[in-house]
């Protein structure tokens, strides 16, 4: 009996030691899993992201994957888990993903010298949606319940208008940003939020025609996305992954963001979104 449980004791001690190796090489991966936002179409988004693949391999010397999750809240979990090295969240989702996981923000969107970013709230300009007040009693989309642009500030820029989502419209989560233009553009959704350097590029596209949509209200300035890595990883992958992000330069992989670069930014920026979430009670999502 005894050397059973001598044997089941090495046994579970050897196991163990095997994942703390495990975990212990996980930090300097050969293959770095980078997550994209599912704000959009996922074959979309990594098509055009091939370019950041490129780049990261060659100044990184690491094999680079593309993540398209199904969810912000997949996504939130994958990082959770440590089944992601990288992830490009929302202000928002990105607070969410901190609360439970070991992730350090580092860079985000750098646009005309800013790194803050708005949301826009659109109606259907057929169905005589002109102005905030006549969305009472219509159906609102929304992106995912954990986008910062797609839901918490447009919710918000509602609440100012004295609309409640509980009692003055009917909310309805559409899960991207591009599906929440078309809900409107097709008279599915009489209003709805999304980001405006998204709807800006759907417009530019020919995809949002604005004699169908018209934009109500431009948000206020809010952080930009940011890009947050795992803490556990080595600290020099870490100084070269900040640093190819801050050295990026090149046009195709910054078309895909439509950005002029990436800036450093810190945990404390985030501060104000968290500030809301908890305004709108909505820091249960």
């Amino acid at each position: 009996m005894l050397r059973k449980l001598t044997s089941a004791l090495a046994a579970l001690l050897l196991s163990a030691g095997l994942a703390t190796s495990a975990q212990a090489a996980d930090t300097n991966p050969d293959t770095l899993r980078v997550a994209l936002l599912p704000d959009e179409n996922a074959a979309t988004i990594i098509k055009r992201n091939q370019p950041l693949k490129d780049y990261l391999e060659q100044a990184l010397n690491k094999k680079v994957e593309l993540v398209v999750t199904t969810d912000y809240s997949s996504m939130i979990e994958a990082m959770r888990f440590g089944r992601l090295e990288l992830a490009y969240f929302g202000p928002l989702s990105f607070t969410m993903a901190k609360s439970k996981a070991d992730i350090e923000p580092f860079a985000a969107r750098l646009k005309g010298g800013s790194t803050t970013y708005h949301s826009v709230l659109i109606g259907n300009k057929e169905q005589g949606i002109t102005a905030i007040d006549k969305i009472k009693g219509k159906n609102v989309a929304f992106g995912d319940q954990a986008s910062t642009s797609s839901h918490l500030i447009p919710k918000k820029v509602l609440l100012d208008g004295g609309l409640h989502w509980e009692k003055d419209y009917k909310q309805n989560f559409v899960g991207a940003h591009d599906a929440v233009a078309m809900a409107v553009q097709n008279g599915h959704a009489q209003a709805g939020g999304l980001s405006k350097p998204i709807f800006d590029s759907l417009v530019k596209r020919g995809l949002v025609t604005e004699d169908k949509v018209t934009v109500l209200k431009v948000s206020a300035p809010f952080p930009q996305y940011p890009w947050a890595m795992r803490s556990n990883l080595d600290q020099p992958l870490k100084d070269k992954i900040r640093q190819a992000f801050y050295d990026l330069k090149q046009p195709d992989v910054l078309k895909a963001f439509k950005v002029d670069g990436f800036a450093k930014i810190a945990d404390n920026d985030y501060d104000v979104v968290r500030d809301l979430a908890n305004s709108l009670g909505l820091a249960q999502y």
